[in-house]
């Protein structure tokens, strides 16, 4: 069987130490943020990508293995393993090609070929291959299929043998794991994928009208017009297949399969060969190309899906402040929740800002006493139904108040919801859904990364076909992003949800419950060692969590930086020999370059922790996301109709796909930057250029009010 140890190395060219330190890190139950911050030494400071790529790999080749054991034992019980096909499966480094090894021997419903094999018609068959070689004498196929007539078996003519002969045939041919393998290749390289719109819908009445008359070769297809082929099959508005050339694939396997010279052999066997392909092959193998492609536009999809929801969450906080939540509205009202600093509810009251002068006034004059009572610092709103209306409307408010708030319009994509969840049910059991939708709103604001993760990735509305690729694999992708982001920026224990608390490494779900049950009962956290004090939370779980969990107020500096308290009589040892007590180590960053850290250099912490232990020290607590920005949208710009081709307006990024970015201008639908208009050079991959979140100026080129549709460019004012 494989060394997978080696194996991995050799693919993921990395040295085997490396491999085998990090799988028994995993194997003992290890994160993979963990490994990646604080095992450098072990694994010769592999990041997280690659750890995730050899946890990934190895996961699959130990499937495989496993596989393979079940089926060398299958074909053994039959009595067919032979010393060569147990090589060859062996050696399988991939489940298609074992699959494929595996075909003539898997267990099978009644086929012709069984069928055949029952009337007895096995015997013919064999001497019909015996006579498939070069320089056989000549005979007579009907004569000796004569031979097997027989009532009792249900054969009632010399062509009904030779019929059954040749399914017997057919069946051993389509099932060659070498023909397969090439017809699979052949149709990847040479197929072209063709499409056409249904003749029940007429042109111009879809979203898929690219694709009425659609040709793409097979090994060029991108990942999203894959998906958007299989969504539009799947709604029954087109319909498309895979074109090759039949006859080439005919004759190249009458030439692997055809010997004999003998014209009578020659035809039965193209006759077989034929059927074989059309019957078994061409549409198993074609169902098998189809799904190889949708599979890597999966892939292509959910990581273009990764990397948006990543920059999403990672979007730079405005800051634990003072704010005003407004989740927008027309007739129902804008429902405006207040927060305090820490991102607790205070107060909550519906406002009627669009219904009326009275009514408009009365709203304005709430708000203004709102903003003077809690010092407002931040307003979020919205940007669904009203969210312009009432943006123009706050911003009244503010021009008669001389310390204004930030006003900033926030993507409230999934806070309906969030609203509607158990989360938030639990959390807030006595408000209404839309007064949940305002509190989430105003956290967005203060700290994107805290209040997303309580909302299910998929439904943040940053994903590409989100809803039509494996959604296994999306799930588990999405997850391991909020992981590592939650991880890459640190939680403040004292403050974080049990939902937050769930993503850091080593904290399930119910010790997460338990600490906030444990900080509720007992007050905030005096340091990270009373975390052993929580339920359930062992010493496993505290080696695992506590670097990525931050104490503001804690009596040990340390507590509140990312160095590993594994790390701290380290740390204890250079404050010491720089004669400075341990609280001012983080105040002395020029003292902390010069140290040599070599001094300090243990069986367990090498120089890669001591210089991440320095970093840290330099800039303890920091946030490592970006600097605060929003977009201010154009006034006046409200709705599509207000567009005109050639305006320069501000926007911001919602969302990247593999054809460009989808920009927020400030009226209720995103418009598109197609690829080609990113910037004033070729871009492969948009998300090179831009990033969710991301502020940016643009230029309307086109608007289509009835499909509301708007393109724009940034390569315009690039």
């Amino acid at each position: 069987m494989l060394n997978i140890p080696q194996l991995l190395a050799s693919e993921l060219e990395l040295q085997l130490r490396q491999v085998q330190n990090a799988l028994e890190l995993f194997a003992e139950g290890a994160t993979v943020p963990f490994v990646a911050r604080y095992r450098k030494e072990q694994t010769g400071e592999m990041n997280e990508v690659q750890l995730r790529s050899l946890l990934e790999r190895y996961t699959y080749l130990t499937e495989l293995e496993e596989r393979k054991a079940v089926i060398l034992n299958a074909i053994a019980s039959q009595g067919k393993l032979n010393d060569e096909l147990k090589a060859k499966i062996e050696s399988c480094l991939q489940k298609t090609e074992l699959e494929d090894l595996y075909l003539p021997y898997r267990p099978k419903r009644r086929t012709r070929a069984t069928i055949a094999k029952e009337k007895g018609l096995e015997p013919l068959t064999e001497f019909i291959k015996s006579l498939n070689i070069k320089n056989a004498a000549s005979v007579s196929l009907d004569e000796e299929a004569a031979k097997y007539i027989s009532e009792d078996k249900g054969v009632k003519s010399a062509e009904e043998a030779l019929k059954g002969a040749g399914d017997i045939l057919a069946e051993e041919i389509a099932e060659k794991a070498e023909l397969r393998t090439y017809l699979r290749e052949y149709l990847l390289e040479e197929g072209i994928f063709v499409s056409r719109i249904k003749d029940e819908h007429p042109e111009g009445t879809t979203k898929y009208e690219m694709y009425r008359e659609y040709q793409m070769r097979v090994e060029n297809i991108a990942s999203h017009n894959m998906l958007a082929l299989c969504r539009g099959e799947a709604e029954k508005i087109l319909s498309f297949e895979i074109s090759f050339d039949e006859d080439r694939v005919l004759a190249y396997l009458e030439s692997r399969e055809i010997r004999s010279s003998l014209r009578q052999i020659r035809n039965f066997y193209q006759m077989t060969i034929k059927d074989a392909f059309n019957r078994l092959m061409k549409n198993s193998l074609i169902g098998e190309v189809v799904a190889e492609k949708k599979k890597e536009a999966d892939i292509e999809s959910i990581k273009t899906f990764e990397a948006n929801l990543r920059e999403l969450l990672l979007s730079a906080p405005a800051g634990m402040k003072p704010t005003l939540g407004i989740d927008p509205g027309f007739r129902t009202g804008c429902k405006v929740a207040v927060l305090d600093r820490t991102g607790q509810f205070l107060e909550y009251e519906p406002i009627f800002p669009h219904s009326g002068t009275q009514k408009r006034q009365s709203a304005a004059a709430f708000v203004d006493k709102i903003i003077k009572k809690y010092q407002i610092e931040l307003i979020a709103i919205g940007n669904g139904t009203a969210s312009r209306e009432t943006d123009e409307f706050v911003g009244e408010v503010l021009q008669n108040i001389d310390n204004k708030p930030i006003k900033v319009m926030v993507n409230e994509s999934g806070a309906s919801i969030y609203s509607a969840s158990k989360v938030a049910i639990a959390e807030f059991p006595e408000l209404d859904i839309t007064v949940r939708g305002a509190i989430s709103i105003g956290r967005r604001l203060q700290d994107p990364l805290a209040e997303l993760v309580k909302i299910e990735p998929k439904s943040i509305g940053v994903g590409q076909y989100q809803h039509d690729v494996d959604q296994k694999m999306l799930k588990k992708k999405l997850a391991e992003t909020v992981e590592s982001c939650v991880n890459y920026v640190g939680v403040d224990l004292n403050t974080a949800s049990k939902e937050l608390l769930t993503f850091v490494s080593g904290i399930t779900a119910t010790v997460a419950n338990n600490i906030v049950t444990y900080r509720n009962q007992n007050g905030a956290f005096k340091n990270r060692r009373e975390l052993l004090k929580v339920p359930k939370l062992g010493p496993k779980a505290f080696e695992q969590a506590a670097g990525f969990l931050r104490i503001r107020d804690s009596d040990n500096p340390l507590d509140n930086t990312a160095v590993h308290p594994e790390s701290y009589s380290v740390v204890k040892a250079i404050a010491s020999d720089l004669n400075i007590n341990l609280k001012q180590v983080t105040e002395i960053s020029s003292k902390l370059k010069k140290t040599d850290l070599k001094k300090y250099v243990t069986d367990k912490i090498g120089e890669p922790t001591l210089r991440d232990i320095i970093n840290e020290l330099e800039k303890p607590g920091r946030d490592p996301r970006a600097e605060f920005k929003y977009a201010t949208f154009k006034e006046g710009i409200k709705e599509i109709s207000d567009l005109k081709e050639g305006m320069i307006l501000e926007g911001i990024v919602t969302n990247v796909a593999n054809f460009g970015a989808f920009v927020d201008i400030g009226v209720h639908q995103d418009g598109l930057v197609h690829i080609s208009q990113l910037a004033n050079r070729f871009i492969k991959d948009p998300k090179t250029v831009v990033k969710v979140g991301q502020v940016v100026k643009v230029k309307v080129l086109e608007v289509n009010e009835k499909l509301r549709r708007i393109g724009l460019s940034m390569k315009a004012v690039d």
